[in-house]
């Protein structure tokens, strides 16, 4: 549409409000109204990042949002993205480029530095608006934590610079949803108060009409009207890129269902390269650190790590280790996938310590690989072929890994994929055990397929469209948001 609209930001009274969700739901609303939306996050907290087509990596929780828009995912849309390496620093990724490691002290404490990032990020933003219509904003975490407020660039200060029109989304399944409510607001200055047009309650249980009473209280209370309340919904899959999310995925061993362990690393990264497994009705996928769920399992996949060395001495330790080993054996199958890959090696190495204090670690020896941690990132996506002898198919993936992988001396390539520009990638040692770097190769049909070869006495073992599966689930999304919020008010208020 040619009508320009102001941005719109959804902030939370707290982590894992919903905020990614009902974004992307926007994302798709706008989109489907005709308007050409983008999201945009200044700062995103993850270890799920993805490449874009020009190599810089972001998070995925804007990538999603994206897929929502229709668009193709650019750095623009999330210009910091902080990965933790351990318990008290990250790397931080600035317009997709890692600029280094720093502390939460060194990062929050640095004040010329934040306002030299505050610039960045508005100069992402500006440069999207220019091209998109209208910027769909998501906050990250609470908008009252006080003793952050000055150092934000993120959410408040970002509402204000941008003149979004904001919305508070509260998580009601989690109880105390008036004191949250009340205190988030009563904690805003005037200038951020009055940047909040309305009010949208998350994940309610049950008759949406015994809240009227509610809803009426919380306007008197605040002030703002409560413009929707979303119910709790479990059968439309949205990709949610938050830890938090991780831990309400853990379950166990099914009949009738090929079943796949996923080793739960503590470091673990990139850990949607498996919600495809949860949606094709072929698979059963879990997260465990249980060795007795790796041995009934019938796929074992080890996932990558944002550190690589500490995992493997974690899984070591825990007995993960013996049991992956044992399962190949047994005939199970075993895959690796970016720091899983370099696990089913022989030795990984970190000579320049960029990982920690640990300068090499044996790898689990599946696969006749070593592999050394290097100062360059490598952040690319891919087109290419999986099994390129033996069958054609049209496979894409991403790469974000600073290991480089090389074969022992005496050993034979055996590449899993050809990329289109003839380089070779993975190692594919038999139809039981494969790895490779490339991100996302699971939701490739041809490699759900080989996956699943087999098991052919499983149930449902026909192929899976993830792609068209996910467009259907954006869908279904925005249509559940549209019955449940005042569209009328929000469009009035971007007016």
């Amino acid at each position: 549409m040619d009508q320009r609209l102001k941005p719109i930001m959804f902030v939370g009274t707290c982590s894992d409000a919903g905020k990614s969700v009902i974004n992307a739901a926007f994302c798709r609303i706008f989109q489907q109204d005709g308007y050409w939306p983008a999201p945009f996050k200044a700062q995103n907290m993850s270890l799920n990042s993805y490449s874009t087509p020009e190599g810089g990596e972001m998070g995925r929780a804007q990538v999603v949002q994206a897929e929502a828009c229709g668009i193709t995912p650019h750095t623009d849309m999330n210009p910091v993205l902080l990965k933790p390496t351990h318990d008290k620093s990250s790397q931080v990724i600035l317009n997709g480029r890692p600029i280094g490691n720093m502390s939460a002290q060194e990062y929050f404490r640095d004040e010329i530095g934040k306002e030299e990032l505050f610039g960045e990020v508005t100069a992402a933003f500006q440069r999207l608006d220019a091209r998109f219509n209208p910027i769909v904003l998501e906050g990250a975490g609470s908008i009252s934590e006080l003793n952050l407020r000055d150092r934000d660039i993120t959410n408040m200060r970002m509402a204000i610079a941008t003149g979004a029109s904001t919305y508070l989304i509260a998580d009601i399944d989690r109880g105390g949803v008036f004191g949250s409510v009340y205190g988030t607001i009563a904690l805003l200055r005037p200038e951020e108060k009055a940047r909040v047009k309305g009010i949208i309650i998350n994940k309610f249980r049950g008759d949406i009409a015994i809240f009227a009473e509610g809803r009426a209280m919380i306007q008197e209370l605040t002030g703002i009207p409560v413009v929707g309340i979303i119910p709790y919904f479990r059968d439309i899959k949205i990709e949610e890129e938050d830890s938090v999310a991780l831990e309400m995925k853990t379950n166990t061993y099914k009949e009738g269902k090929i079943n796949v362990a996923i080793v739960l690393l503590k470091r673990m990264s990139n850990f949607t390269d498996f919600d495809v497994l949860e949606t094709d009705p072929r698979f059963n996928a879990y997260y465990t650190h249980d060795t007795d769920e790796v041995e009934k399992a019938d796929i074992v996949i080890l996932p990558g790590s944002k550190n690589t060395l500490a995992d493997l001495q974690g899984i070591r330790a825990n007995g993960m280790a013996e049991a992956i080993v044992k399962a190949y054996k047994n005939g199970k199958k075993v895959i690796g996938i970016c720091g899983g890959y370099q696990m089913l090696g022989m030795r990984l190495e970190d000579p320049l310590g960029l990982e920690g204090n640990i300068p090499a670690v044996p790898g689990l020896g599946l696969l006749p690989l070593i592999t050394t941690i290097e100062n360059e990132k490598i952040t690319t996506q891919s087109h290419f072929t999986f099994l390129p002898s033996t069958r054609e198919n049209h496979c894409e993936g991403y790469e974000i890994h600073m290991g480089r992988s090389r074969l022992i001396d005496g050993a034979t390539a055996h590449p899993l994929v050809r990329l289109t520009d003839g380089r070779e990638e993975g190692f594919y040692l038999d139809a039981h055990c494969w790895g490779s770097y490339m991100h996302g190769i699971l939701d490739n049909p041809a490699v759900l397929d080989h996956l699943a070869e087999g098991f052919e006495q499983k149930e449902n073992n026909t192929s899976f469209d993830y792609k068209a599966f996910k467009n259907e689930q954006y869908d279904k999304l925005a249509t559940l948001v549209r019955r449940n919020v005042d569209m009328d008010y929000i469009y009035n208020s971007l007016l």
